[in-house]
């Protein structure tokens, strides 16, 4: 990249819970502060989730500007995880309260934008607006996930965050599926299908 001039500004974007078998999708997008640069910011899944929490109210109380979407279960099922995790993206950056002159996306996919933008393929470990925004994003999902196991104690969604693991798939074989989990997603799609039958 050339010289930026000073006041240019990079929105960082990244999203959590693409893989996972419940709830809706989150993004979130952030403009740092260049004069507040923050220290430990890295890829969300390499941090503890103290260090996380930490993080995350810093990134709030210090960022030029920050915000937070999510695309629905029924979009998710509809549209499908990728239109989703793009639509979610997008929405994450409309509620930005500053315009960003350049948007920065973790991942391979640019979601419908009108500002100039790219994508940085593993972009939470190389660039910080992204790390910010995807530790703000996990620390917002896992809050959810705390909820949800508030809401139903027979699933551990705050150990195993709704993804897919030997915990959550016995859960599902023994309690059924709920009205959060992922429709099109297997394995609930297949148990829809064998009731059906």
């Amino acid at each position: 990249m050339d010289e930026m001039p000073a006041n240019f500004l990079i929105a960082g974007v990244d999203e959590v819970g693409r893989g996972c078998l419940a709830g809706s999708v989150v993004a979130a997008a952030v403009i740092l502060d260049p004069s507040k640069p923050i220290t430990g910011l890295a890829d969300s899944k390499e941090l503890t989730e103290r260090k996380r929490e930490q993080l995350s109210k810093i990134i709030q109380e210090q960022a030029l500007s920050w915000a937070i979407a999510e695309a629905s279960i029924i979009e998710i099922d509809s549209l499908n995880i990728l239109q989703a995790t793009l639509l979610a993206m997008q929405r994450a950056i409309e509620g930005l309260h500053i315009t960003p002159d350049s948007v920065l996306i973790d991942g391979n996919q640019l979601p419908y934008l009108t500002i100039p933008a790219q994508t940085i393929v593993k972009g939470d470990s190389k660039i910080p607006a992204i790390s910010a925004a995807s530790i703000i994003a996990k620390v917002y999902r896992d809050q959810l996930m705390g909820d949800y196991h508030q809401q139903y104690p027979n699933f551990s969604f705050h150990l195993h965050k709704s993804y897919g693991t030997k915990q959550h798939l016995s859960e599902i074989e023994q309690f059924g599926f709920l009205d959060i989990h992922r429709k099109s997603f297997n394995p609930v799609k297949t148990l829809i299908a064998l009731h059906k039958t």
